[in-house]
């Protein structure tokens, strides 16, 4: 699986246990929601991810080297 699919699911995944615990457990947990969504929308503008970096530095393949 390359970088950019773990990314995409990574951060669907953030996004749906957020929602979940933000409607059952307390709505705290909503700001995970928004923080993930402006990390994507900071991603989007500057082209870095910090989840890439680390994903790079642990030897996961980018799409163009599979």
């Amino acid at each position: 699986m390359d970088r950019e699919r773990i990314i995409r699911i990574f951060a669907g995944t953030m996004v749906l246990a957020s929602l979940v615990l933000g409607l059952k457990v307390n709505h705290w947990w909503f700001l995970l929601t928004a923080f993930v969504g402006v990390n994507l929308l900071q991603s989007g503008i500057t082209n870095w991810c910090l989840l890439e970096d680390v994903l790079k530095k642990l030897g996961v393949k980018g799409r163009g080297q599979i």
